[in-house]
């Protein structure tokens, strides 16, 4: 298989994902900040809402897992070798440097995601304390942040914080080495990237259509990233225009896909107050030979400009407390599986029939799955999902999803 993706809405044939597991258990009320998050996930029903996603998914795509993936690729000599080196380099430990030696691929892969807790001192026994001598991944069931496939080519992330850097060594050893994922080469390579104002993560890159992208300004993407970014496409793409959403600097929109996904052809869902009326963010279009940005009056101008026009969904409706309520709870984050067929959690109800009123149909999981309603070529429709746990990580269907190949629109 060769990875290709042209857009965020072309037919679905083949995604990696991440079912979560023990490495959750890390995440306690006193360091869940330190791991990115705003609350603690039950282990349990999270597995269960993400294997019910999984199972939608398989309706239209080809799903890789991480681990499975891995698991292969730490059978070749050279991608082991690499990952263990720059391993090393992130978390520097002799006595776990040995151990990993002497580690089967399984038992490997099952330490670089769940981690290593280290055996405990006279001290911190007294004291009931514990550390892990590998820090755990237990963001890493977001898998659309740590790698993106733009065209043929893999950009691999520069994560914001170090809590996910292994992450992205995982992604480029993938990549590299795993023969179920050709491309064309990593033309961003995040992994080999420690400067902090180089900052790059998939939840803002959105290749909209084979000669253009979005890409959210964030907290977790920088602008001199973005430049480097920039000069690449350009320089070695089909990329033409780049827009840039200058993003708000609250917790509640770290990615621009918490705020903005496209649904389909000429449709996309936001967050009413960043892109229509006195609040909305800046925009500006990035033409390739030229070496400035223009600011555009807002995201839907700079799209007709790249002839995409887009008319938006209202995420949470009209009522502006449940716009912000179901922001919050990744309303605005869906995942096309096809233009007009999109994933989504069953919890936001007021973003769901705002969508209704632009033609969706709203089918449960259980009932696309159990075969009691169909999806026809041409429907609009938006398959849902219990996600209750999930979206206590802080996103939702897109960014549990990274695309390797989509059909052409």
């Amino acid at each position: 298989m060769h990875v290709n993706v042209t857009s965020e809405i072309g037919p679905l044939r083949s995604v990696l994902v991440h079912t979560p597991g023990p490495e959750l258990l890390a995440v306690t009320p006193s360091n869940r900040e330190d791991y990115l998050y705003d609350d603690i996930i039950d282990v349990e029903i999270a597995q269960r809402e993400h294997r019910r996603f999984v199972a939608i998914l398989e309706r239209f795509a080809e799903v890789h897992h991480v681990r499975d993936l891995l698991t292969e690729t730490m059978a070749i000599p050279e991608a082991r070798e690499l990952l263990l080196t720059e391993v090393m380099n992130v978390t520097p430990s002799q006595p776990l440097a040995t151990d990993i030696e002497r580690m089967n691929a399984e038992e490997l892969v099952t330490m670089l995601v769940e981690g290593r807790e280290e055996a405990p001192g006279p001290l911190a026994r007294h004291l009931n304390e514990s550390s892990y001598s590998l820090p755990p991944l237990p963001n890493l069931f977001f898998t659309r942040d740590s790698a993106m496939i733009v065209g043929r080519h893999v950009l691999v992330g520069s994560m914001r914080y170090g809590v996910r850097w292994v992450e992205e060594l995982i992604m480029k050893v993938l990549f590299t080495y795993n023969p179920k994922l050709g491309n064309a080469g990593i033309l961003y390579d995040g992994a080999s990237e420690r400067r902090f104002n180089h900052t790059l993560e998939g939840g803002d890159v959105h290749p909209v259509s084979a000669d253009t992208v979005m890409i959210g300004f964030s907290e977790r993407s920088s602008p001199a990233a973005i430049d480097h970014l920039a000069s690449l496409f350009f320089a070695g793409t089909d990329i033409r225009n780049i827009i840039v959403v200058v993003m708000p600097g609250e917790n509640t929109a770290i990615h621009l896909d918490m705020v903005f996904t496209q649904v389909d052809r000429e449709l996309c869902v936001v967050y009413p107050p960043y892109f229509v009326g006195t609040e909305r963010l800046p925009v500006l279009l990035w033409r390739k030979g030229s070496d400035v940005v223009s600011e555009q009056p807002n995201v839907f101008a700079a799209l007709k400009e790249c002839a995409l026009p887009m008319t938006p969904v209202s995420c949470g409706g009209d009522r502006r407390i449940l716009q912000e309520r179901e922001q919050w709870a990744s309303g605005c984050n869906f995942v096309a599986l096809r233009p007009g067929v999109i994933a989504s959690y069953s919890r936001n109800e007021a973003t769901l029939r705002a969508l209704e009123s632009s033609g969706f149909r709203v089918v449960p999981a259980m009932d696309f799955l159990g075969g009691d309603v169909k999806v026809d070529e041409r429907d609009r429709v938006v398959l849902t999902f219990e996600g209750s746990e999930l979206v206590r990580g802080g996103g939702g269907p897109r960014c549990m999803t990274m695309p390797l190949l989509r059909d052409g629109l």
